[in-house]
Protein backbone atom coordinates (compact mmCIF):
# COMPACT_ATOMS: atom_id res chain seq x y z
CA UNK A 1 0.00 0.00 0.00
CA UNK A 2 0.97 3.64 -0.78
CA UNK A 3 2.61 5.58 1.68
CA UNK A 4 0.21 8.45 1.98
CA UNK A 5 0.63 12.22 3.37
CA UNK A 6 -1.29 12.45 6.40
CA UNK A 7 -3.18 15.22 7.53
CA UNK A 8 -1.25 16.77 10.32
CA UNK A 9 -3.22 17.62 13.91
CA UNK A 10 -1.47 19.24 16.67
CA UNK A 11 -1.65 17.83 20.29
CA UNK A 12 -5.06 19.01 22.06
CA UNK A 13 -5.59 21.43 24.14
CA UNK A 14 -7.35 20.89 27.46
CA UNK A 15 -9.02 23.78 28.95
CA UNK A 16 -9.99 25.02 32.77
CA UNK A 17 -13.58 25.52 33.17
CA UNK A 18 -12.97 28.53 34.24
CA UNK A 19 -11.98 31.76 32.12
CA UNK A 20 -8.41 33.22 32.68
CA UNK A 21 -6.67 30.07 33.13
CA UNK A 22 -3.87 29.10 30.71
CA UNK A 23 -4.94 26.15 28.21
CA UNK A 24 -2.44 23.52 29.50
CA UNK A 25 -1.32 20.53 27.28
CA UNK A 26 -2.80 17.07 28.56
CA UNK A 27 -3.30 13.43 27.81
CA UNK A 28 -6.59 13.22 25.88
CA UNK A 29 -9.29 13.18 27.96
CA UNK A 30 -12.03 13.66 25.80
CA UNK A 31 -14.21 15.49 28.27
CA UNK A 32 -12.54 18.99 27.21
CA UNK A 33 -10.40 19.46 24.15
CA UNK A 34 -10.61 19.82 20.58
CA UNK A 35 -7.19 19.55 18.43
CA UNK A 36 -5.86 22.69 17.06
CA UNK A 37 -5.22 22.31 13.12
CA UNK A 38 -1.61 22.80 12.81
CA UNK A 39 0.80 21.57 9.98
CA UNK A 40 4.11 21.45 12.21
CA UNK A 41 2.81 18.96 14.74
CA UNK A 42 2.29 14.96 14.14
CA UNK A 43 -1.23 13.35 14.43
CA UNK A 44 -1.41 13.47 18.58
CA UNK A 45 -4.51 12.69 20.24
CA UNK A 46 -6.87 12.56 17.36
CA UNK A 47 -9.23 9.79 17.12
CA UNK A 48 -9.27 7.70 14.13
CA UNK A 49 -9.51 3.86 13.24
CA UNK A 50 -6.03 2.17 12.67
CA UNK A 51 -7.90 0.74 9.67
CA UNK A 52 -8.64 3.88 7.92
CA UNK A 53 -6.48 6.55 9.27
CA UNK A 54 -7.19 10.03 7.27
CA UNK A 55 -5.13 11.39 4.58
CA UNK A 56 -5.14 14.28 2.67
CA UNK A 57 -6.10 12.22 -0.32
CA UNK A 58 -8.17 10.35 1.48
CA UNK A 59 -10.21 13.21 2.50
CA UNK A 60 -10.97 14.79 -0.66
CA UNK A 61 -12.22 11.34 -2.36
CA UNK A 62 -14.43 11.78 0.81
CA UNK A 63 -15.54 15.13 0.22
CA UNK A 64 -16.33 14.44 -4.07
CA UNK A 65 -18.53 11.48 -2.74
CA UNK A 66 -20.19 13.34 0.25
CA UNK A 67 -21.55 16.02 -2.69
CA UNK A 68 -22.27 13.78 -5.84
CA UNK A 69 -25.83 12.79 -5.92
CA UNK A 70 -25.30 10.18 -8.40
CA UNK A 71 -24.56 8.01 -5.38
CA UNK A 72 -27.92 7.83 -4.83
CA UNK A 73 -30.85 5.74 -6.21
CA UNK A 74 -31.91 8.31 -8.34
CA UNK A 75 -29.24 10.10 -9.16
CA UNK A 76 -30.56 13.43 -7.24
CA UNK A 77 -29.75 12.60 -3.09
CA UNK A 78 -26.25 13.58 -1.64
CA UNK A 79 -25.04 13.26 1.26
CA UNK A 80 -25.18 17.27 1.59
CA UNK A 81 -28.48 16.97 1.37
CA UNK A 82 -29.55 16.34 4.61
CA UNK A 83 -26.57 17.28 5.94
CA UNK A 84 -25.62 20.94 4.19
CA UNK A 85 -22.66 22.84 5.23
CA UNK A 86 -24.32 25.92 5.53
CA UNK A 87 -26.25 25.11 8.34
CA UNK A 88 -23.59 23.23 10.41
CA UNK A 89 -24.34 20.02 8.29
CA UNK A 90 -27.93 19.39 9.05
CA UNK A 91 -30.96 19.77 6.67
CA UNK A 92 -33.48 22.56 9.19
CA UNK A 93 -35.86 20.47 8.70
CA UNK A 94 -37.88 18.04 11.43
CA UNK A 95 -38.56 14.92 9.61
CA UNK A 96 -36.98 15.36 5.57
CA UNK A 97 -38.91 14.05 2.75
CA UNK A 98 -36.48 14.80 0.01
CA UNK A 99 -34.79 11.07 0.01
CA UNK A 100 -35.36 9.05 -3.04
CA UNK A 101 -39.15 7.68 -2.41
CA UNK A 102 -40.31 11.28 -1.07
CA UNK A 103 -41.79 9.95 2.82
CA UNK A 104 -41.36 11.90 5.57
CA UNK A 105 -38.19 10.52 7.69
CA UNK A 106 -39.00 9.45 11.52
CA UNK A 107 -35.67 11.52 12.89
CA UNK A 108 -34.10 14.53 11.86
CA UNK A 109 -30.73 15.07 10.57
CA UNK A 110 -27.99 15.80 13.27
CA UNK A 111 -25.07 17.27 12.57
CA UNK A 112 -21.77 15.81 11.67
CA UNK A 113 -18.71 18.12 13.11
CA UNK A 114 -16.26 16.54 15.85
CA UNK A 115 -17.55 12.90 15.27
CA UNK A 116 -14.55 11.92 15.89
CA UNK A 117 -14.85 11.77 19.50
CA UNK A 118 -18.60 10.61 19.52
CA UNK A 119 -17.40 7.06 20.21
CA UNK A 120 -20.76 6.09 22.49
CA UNK A 121 -21.92 5.26 19.46
CA UNK A 122 -23.35 7.30 16.33
CA UNK A 123 -27.57 7.98 15.47
CA UNK A 124 -29.87 9.41 17.70
CA UNK A 125 -30.14 5.91 19.34
CA UNK A 126 -26.13 4.81 19.19
CA UNK A 127 -27.17 2.13 16.90
CA UNK A 128 -23.73 2.33 14.89
CA UNK A 129 -20.09 1.72 16.33
CA UNK A 130 -18.48 4.06 14.03
CA UNK A 131 -18.54 6.34 10.92
CA UNK A 132 -17.42 3.14 8.67
CA UNK A 133 -20.53 1.40 9.74
CA UNK A 134 -22.91 4.32 10.04
CA UNK A 135 -22.61 5.58 6.38
CA UNK A 136 -24.51 2.21 4.81
CA UNK A 137 -27.10 3.21 6.40
CA UNK A 138 -28.44 6.31 4.61
CA UNK A 139 -26.42 5.24 1.57
CA UNK A 140 -28.61 1.99 1.22
CA UNK A 141 -32.51 3.10 2.90
CA UNK A 142 -35.06 2.85 0.60
CA UNK A 143 -36.15 6.97 2.32
CA UNK A 144 -32.96 7.91 2.15
CA UNK A 145 -30.25 7.50 -0.55
CA UNK A 146 -31.73 4.03 -1.86
CA UNK A 147 -28.24 3.02 -3.52
CA UNK A 148 -27.69 -0.18 -4.81
CA UNK A 149 -24.23 -0.90 -3.78
CA UNK A 150 -23.34 -2.92 -6.62
CA UNK A 151 -24.45 -0.09 -9.24
CA UNK A 152 -22.75 2.14 -7.33
CA UNK A 153 -19.45 0.29 -7.85
CA UNK A 154 -20.34 -0.29 -11.07
CA UNK A 155 -20.69 3.87 -11.41
CA UNK A 156 -17.57 4.52 -9.98
CA UNK A 157 -15.58 2.19 -11.79
CA UNK A 158 -16.75 3.35 -15.14
CA UNK A 159 -15.06 7.12 -13.89
CA UNK A 160 -11.26 7.04 -14.47
CA UNK A 161 -11.14 10.34 -11.84
CA UNK A 162 -12.81 8.10 -8.82
CA UNK A 163 -11.23 4.93 -10.02
CA UNK A 164 -7.65 6.94 -9.99
CA UNK A 165 -8.46 8.71 -6.55
CA UNK A 166 -9.46 5.13 -5.17
CA UNK A 167 -6.25 3.26 -6.66
CA UNK A 168 -4.31 5.88 -5.01
CA UNK A 169 -6.16 5.92 -1.45
CA UNK A 170 -6.52 2.21 -1.10
CA UNK A 171 -4.06 0.39 -3.15
CA UNK A 172 -6.99 -2.66 -3.38
CA UNK A 173 -7.79 -2.65 -7.08
CA UNK A 174 -11.37 -2.89 -7.88
CA UNK A 175 -13.59 -0.36 -5.87
CA UNK A 176 -15.24 -1.97 -3.16
CA UNK A 177 -18.03 -0.82 -1.12
CA UNK A 178 -16.09 -0.71 2.25
CA UNK A 179 -13.72 1.70 0.51
CA UNK A 180 -17.25 4.37 -0.37
CA UNK A 181 -17.69 4.50 3.17
CA UNK A 182 -13.98 4.75 4.61
CA UNK A 183 -13.59 7.52 2.61
CA UNK A 184 -16.57 9.31 3.47
CA UNK A 185 -15.52 8.53 6.84
CA UNK A 186 -12.42 10.51 6.86
CA UNK A 187 -13.70 13.50 4.67
CA UNK A 188 -16.35 13.71 7.99
CA UNK A 189 -13.76 12.88 10.85
CA UNK A 190 -11.96 15.89 9.19
CA UNK A 191 -15.01 18.05 9.81
CA UNK A 192 -13.70 19.91 13.13
CA UNK A 193 -15.49 23.12 14.53
CA UNK A 194 -13.21 25.08 17.39
CA UNK A 195 -13.50 28.76 16.43
CA UNK A 196 -16.41 30.29 17.81
CA UNK A 197 -16.28 33.17 20.22
CA UNK A 198 -16.67 31.20 22.86
CA UNK A 199 -13.36 29.28 21.72
CA UNK A 200 -11.71 32.57 20.98
CA UNK A 201 -12.71 33.38 24.64
CA UNK A 202 -11.39 30.93 25.84
CA UNK A 203 -7.84 31.27 24.11
CA UNK A 204 -8.08 35.19 25.52
CA UNK A 205 -8.53 36.18 21.61
CA UNK A 206 -11.98 37.92 22.24
CA UNK A 207 -14.60 39.33 25.37
CA UNK A 208 -17.81 38.02 25.56
CA UNK A 209 -19.98 40.56 26.71
CA UNK A 210 -21.87 40.95 30.80
CA UNK A 211 -24.80 39.49 28.91
CA UNK A 212 -23.02 36.62 27.42
CA UNK A 213 -20.86 35.87 30.31
CA UNK A 214 -24.38 35.86 32.28
CA UNK A 215 -25.18 33.20 30.19
CA UNK A 216 -22.15 30.92 30.08
CA UNK A 217 -22.84 31.10 34.29
CA UNK A 218 -26.24 29.44 33.68
CA UNK A 219 -25.30 27.29 30.79
CA UNK A 220 -22.56 25.55 33.75
CA UNK A 221 -25.55 25.62 35.97
CA UNK A 222 -28.21 24.56 34.53
CA UNK A 223 -27.19 22.77 31.46
CA UNK A 224 -22.99 21.62 31.41
CA UNK A 225 -23.75 18.21 33.31
CA UNK A 226 -25.34 17.01 29.71
CA UNK A 227 -23.72 19.45 27.61
CA UNK A 228 -19.99 19.20 28.92
CA UNK A 229 -17.99 21.77 27.80
CA UNK A 230 -15.23 21.45 25.14
CA UNK A 231 -17.59 19.37 22.89
CA UNK A 232 -20.81 20.86 24.30
CA UNK A 233 -22.07 17.27 24.59
CA UNK A 234 -21.27 14.59 27.33
CA UNK A 235 -21.27 11.50 24.21
CA UNK A 236 -24.35 9.70 25.99
CA UNK A 237 -28.01 8.96 26.36
CA UNK A 238 -30.32 10.28 28.68
CA UNK A 239 -34.11 10.70 28.43
CA UNK A 240 -35.05 14.34 28.96
CA UNK A 241 -38.78 14.09 29.18
CA UNK A 242 -40.31 14.22 26.17
CA UNK A 243 -43.13 12.23 26.13
CA UNK A 244 -44.81 9.81 28.97
CA UNK A 245 -44.95 6.77 26.63
CA UNK A 246 -42.92 5.32 24.06
CA UNK A 247 -45.27 3.00 21.81
CA UNK A 248 -43.64 0.30 19.26
CA UNK A 249 -45.39 -0.12 16.11
CA UNK A 250 -43.72 -3.34 14.69
CA UNK A 251 -43.11 -1.67 11.64
CA UNK A 252 -40.75 0.73 13.26
CA UNK A 253 -38.88 -1.86 15.14
CA UNK A 254 -38.53 0.45 18.25
CA UNK A 255 -37.91 3.58 16.66
CA UNK A 256 -39.51 5.17 18.89
CA UNK A 257 -38.41 3.94 22.07
CA UNK A 258 -34.69 5.73 21.96
CA UNK A 259 -31.50 4.09 23.08
CA UNK A 260 -33.83 0.98 24.47
CA UNK A 261 -34.32 -0.12 20.94
CA UNK A 262 -30.07 -0.91 20.97
CA UNK A 263 -29.37 -2.28 24.55
CA UNK A 264 -32.75 -3.35 25.73
CA UNK A 265 -31.95 -2.30 28.61
CA UNK A 266 -35.45 -0.72 30.71
CA UNK A 267 -33.67 2.11 31.98
CA UNK A 268 -32.44 3.65 28.22
CA UNK A 269 -36.46 3.78 27.70
CA UNK A 270 -36.88 7.12 25.70
CA UNK A 271 -33.04 8.05 25.99
CA UNK A 272 -31.62 10.02 22.95
CA UNK A 273 -28.16 11.23 22.38
CA UNK A 274 -27.20 14.28 23.94
CA UNK A 275 -26.86 16.72 20.88
CA UNK A 276 -23.98 19.22 21.00
CA UNK A 277 -24.72 22.60 21.36
CA UNK A 278 -21.96 23.91 19.04
CA UNK A 279 -23.79 25.69 16.40
CA UNK A 280 -26.70 25.28 18.11
CA UNK A 281 -28.35 28.45 16.41
CA UNK A 282 -27.69 26.91 12.93
CA UNK A 283 -29.07 23.62 13.67
CA UNK A 284 -32.86 23.72 13.80
CA UNK A 285 -35.44 22.31 14.97
CA UNK A 286 -34.27 20.53 17.82
CA UNK A 287 -34.56 17.33 19.36
CA UNK A 288 -34.34 14.04 17.57
CA UNK A 289 -37.90 14.45 16.06
CA UNK A 290 -37.36 18.01 15.38
CA UNK A 291 -40.21 18.97 17.58
CA UNK A 292 -38.87 22.40 18.43
CA UNK A 293 -38.74 25.06 15.99
CA UNK A 294 -36.67 27.59 18.18
CA UNK A 295 -34.56 27.47 21.38
CA UNK A 296 -37.34 29.54 22.97
CA UNK A 297 -39.26 26.35 22.72
CA UNK A 298 -36.39 24.17 24.17
CA UNK A 299 -36.51 26.50 27.20
CA UNK A 300 -40.40 26.20 27.45
CA UNK A 301 -39.93 22.56 27.54
CA UNK A 302 -37.29 22.12 29.84
CA UNK A 303 -39.16 24.69 31.81
CA UNK A 304 -42.84 23.73 31.92
CA UNK A 305 -42.69 20.88 29.66
CA UNK A 306 -41.03 17.95 31.02
CA UNK A 307 -43.06 14.70 30.97
CA UNK A 308 -42.31 12.81 33.96
CA UNK A 309 -42.02 9.05 33.16
CA UNK A 310 -39.88 6.05 34.66
CA UNK A 311 -36.46 7.03 32.79
CA UNK A 312 -36.34 10.60 33.09
CA UNK A 313 -32.62 11.99 33.67
CA UNK A 314 -32.81 12.74 37.61
CA UNK A 315 -31.60 16.36 36.86
CA UNK A 316 -34.74 16.96 34.59
CA UNK A 317 -36.99 16.22 37.40
CA UNK A 318 -37.77 19.39 38.70
CA UNK A 319 -37.17 20.88 35.23
CA UNK A 320 -34.57 24.01 34.74
CA UNK A 321 -36.59 27.64 35.86
CA UNK A 322 -35.20 30.83 34.28
CA UNK A 323 -36.48 34.03 34.42
CA UNK A 324 -37.13 36.06 31.40
CA UNK A 325 -33.90 37.94 31.72
CA UNK A 326 -31.93 34.91 32.57
CA UNK A 327 -33.16 33.29 29.22
CA UNK A 328 -31.92 36.10 27.11
CA UNK A 329 -29.05 36.02 28.79
CA UNK A 330 -28.61 32.19 27.89
CA UNK A 331 -29.48 32.27 24.44
CA UNK A 332 -26.63 35.03 23.80
CA UNK A 333 -24.36 32.43 25.00
CA UNK A 334 -25.25 29.89 22.72
CA UNK A 335 -24.99 32.43 20.26
CA UNK A 336 -21.28 32.36 21.02
CA UNK A 337 -20.93 28.95 20.00
CA UNK A 338 -22.09 29.52 16.13
CA UNK A 339 -18.76 28.87 14.05
CA UNK A 340 -18.79 31.08 11.15
CA UNK A 341 -15.36 30.73 10.29
CA UNK A 342 -16.13 26.76 9.87
CA UNK A 343 -19.13 27.48 7.91
CA UNK A 344 -17.82 29.30 5.48
CA UNK A 345 -14.40 26.92 5.18
CA UNK A 346 -16.53 24.18 4.46
CA UNK A 347 -19.12 25.57 1.68
CA UNK A 348 -18.62 23.48 -1.68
Amino acid sequence: MKKLSKLILSLPLVWACTSGEDPVISEPKIHYYIPEVSSTLQVAGFPQPERNMLSEEGVALGKRLYFDPNLSGNGKVSCATCHSPSLAFTDGLALAKHGVSGKGLHRTSPPLFNLAWQSEGLFWDGGAHDLESLNFAPLTHPDEMGADLNELISYLESDPVYKEQFEFVFSEGQIQSAQISRAISQYVRSLISQDSKYDRWKRSEAELTELELTGYQLYQKNCSSCHQEGLFTDRSFHNNGLDKAYPNPPALEGLYQGRFRITSNPEDMGAYKTPTLRNIVLTAPYMHDGRFQTLEEVLDHYQNGIQVNETLAPALSEGIKLSTTERVAIIAFLNTLTDSLFIQKHQK
